[in-house]
């Protein structure tokens, strides 16, 4: 029997204390001291990072600015997957060492997420010392060592049985291959002898936990496809191999006590979430599981690894007596010509000259605004462009016009509304200051970041036309003729329309941290009142005016 770094068991009995649903999640955590853990995945480090990394790693950071802003504790962790025969046959191509070899890459990855912002705790790389000795599994009879055989996928580090893949034609060569049907990537008929996961012993167990967490995977289409292979009656649960002979795989964690296997590569890379958290803990009782940030709160990872997050960590979790992950977000693609970006087929969108062109906040907001969760998206640099317009256009411009010295010739924030107050034609816009913080926040934290974003535009969109209609420029102009009731309505104008800024600035800073911070500074909003609770239409704010400094363009025609 072997045991890979021994877990004590941690007690339960069901998965309902572990419950999300459509409630505005915010309900669910009101525990504030309790951190809450956003993780990415691990990248792998057989090449340089893309779009589709940092649309991961954006994702994952706007959470984790999103559950600050609303006053959480937040651990956040990306990284690097270091391990396994993909990465040892990358560098004996590159003719280096394997540790220099991800060395190398694992720094253009940290470069890129620095580069963009993402706000991590920690940049875990599975080479790390302290990952080594957070190896787990239990010694319950789950593990077991035995010969194991079947079609094996470097690329995706993973076996898989007949029923999953398919004979084609080659068209480079013209010989016939077989391939996964899931990923599409070249397989090879494997035998070898290794230690093997019993994965059918906690099927039950996995069924449960799903069925009382309706909403742990997102989006449902994911949920039920994970599902159905649990449930299905003609799809028994393979057990999952765990260790690689090192006759094959030297590039590896050895297991302990058996030097001749190291430790599967996504056992490896799929631990690194427990290590974040601080396991193994001083002591593994409820109390020490309670105040340490597992569960995770979100996993956010590619639809491709799906399978390996949704099933295979948490039954390890579960075999273990620890509970899974409370959400798992899978998201689709990037397309580049309906095709999935690749180095091969040299379609990769380089996130560097991307940023470097539209400015890292605006290629933040793309990301989140139009990535795609269930379905694929065909990126566009028109795409990119269409969102920085948006942004100049609704927000950017709105803040200059109610700034703009023929209509503001104090250059100031009015105390409040004009004596008259709200009349019909602040209406809805007051409708929307009102509602928009909560119509957000569901979206948001329910996985639709594009609609959440959508809620904050529609607002600044409904401003512009307000604006618009209440003509202040004329009203400015009666004003300096000594007409109070255009002067009222002047006021009036400037004060709703200073106060979408305000608003929509604070709902938009988990997205574009910088330029939000630039207008927050500019309005002179306190530190302490950029928080979630003050995300809302307030009728005044103070008792003298707030003078503007200038405010150069945030989004630049290019």
């Amino acid at each position: 029997m072997i045991v890979l770094r021994r877990i004590s068991t941690v007690k339960f009995t069901s998965f309902t204390a572990f419950r999300s649903d459509s409630r505005l999640l915010s309900d669910i955590s009101a525990d504030k001291s309790k951190p809450l853990q956003i993780t990415s995945p691990v990248f792998y480090v057989n090449a340089v990072p893309h779009i589709g990394h940092l649309y991961s790693a954006v994702i994952a950071d706007t959470l984790k600015r999103w559950y600050e802003f609303k006053g959480h504790t937040t651990i956040y962790s990306t990284g690097t997957d270091e391990h396994g025969l993909k990465i040892q046959e990358a560098a004996k191509k590159a003719n280096a060492d394997p540790k220099d070899f991800c060395d190398k890459i694992s720094e253009k990855f940290k470069i890129l997420f620095d580069s963009a912002n993402i706000s991590y705790t920690r940049f875990i790389r599975t080479t790390d010392s302290d990952h080594y000795l957070a190896k787990t599994l239990v010694e319950k009879g789950f593990i077991y060592k035995g010969n194991h055989e079947g079609w094996y996928s470097i690329s995706d580090e993973t076996f898989y049985p007949a029923t999953q893949v398919e004979s084609q034609v080659d068209q480079k060569t013209g010989k016939t291959i077989v391939i996964s049907k899931e990923s599409g990537k070249v397989v090879e008929w494997t035998a070898e002898e290794n230690y093997k996961f019993k994965l059918e012993l906690v099927r039950e167990k996995l069924i449960q936990w799903l069925q009382e967490n309706p909403e742990a995977i997102i989006p449902k289409a994911q949920y039920n496809n994970i599902m159905n292979s649990l449930t299905s009656t003609d799809n028994a649960l393979s057990d999952i191999s765990v260790s690689r002979p090192t006759t094959r795989l030297k590039w590896g964690i050895p297991v302990p006590g058996d030097p001749s296997h190291v430790i599967y590569v996504w056992l490896d890379a799929l631990t690194n979430y427990l290590t974040v958290a601080g396991y193994p803990w001083p002591s593994n009782d409820d109390n020490t599981l309670a105040a340490s940030s597992w569960p995770a709160r979100w996993h956010i990872v590619g639809k491709d690894i799906i399978k390996f997050h949704a099933i295979y960590w948490p039954a390890f979790l579960i075999a273990a007596g620890l509970p899974p992950p409370t959400q798992i977000l899978s998201h689709a693609h990037w397309l580049q010509n309906k095709s999935k970006m690749s180095k091969s087929l040299g379609n990769v969108t380089d996130p560097h000259q991307l940023i470097k062109q539209f400015g890292v906040d605006p290629v933040r907001y793309f990301l989140i605004r139009d990535g795609g969760i269930e379905h694929d998206v065909d990126f566009s640099e028109e795409m990119v462009l269409k969102r920085y317009r948006e942004l100049g256009n609704q927000l950017g411009n709105l803040a200059l016009r109610c700034s703009g010295a023929k209509v503001n010739a104090k250059q100031s924030i009015p105390i409040g509304l004009g004596a008259s107050g709200i009349s019909g034609d602040e209406e809805i816009l007051v409708k929307m200051l009102n509602s928009v913080r909560d119509e957000a926040t569901l979206r948001i934290e329910s996985g639709q970041f594009g609609r959440g974003l959508e809620s904050v535009i529609n607002v600044l969109s409904e401003a512009n036309r307000y604006w618009d209609h209440q003509k202040p420029w004329i009203l400015a102009s009666k004003s300096l003729n000594g007409d109070l009731q255009a002067r009222e309505k002047l006021q009036t104008a400037l004060y709703m329309c200073f106060e979408t800024v305000r608003v929509s600035s604070l709902l938009l800073q988990p997205v574009m941290p910088n330029k939000m911070g630039i207008l927050l500074d500019w309005m002179k909003v306190k530190i302490a009142d950029r928080i979630w609770d003050k995300a809302v239409f307030n009728t005044s704010h103070r008792v003298s005016a707030v003078g503007l400094n200038k405010l150069e363009a945030l989004f630049p025609k290019l």
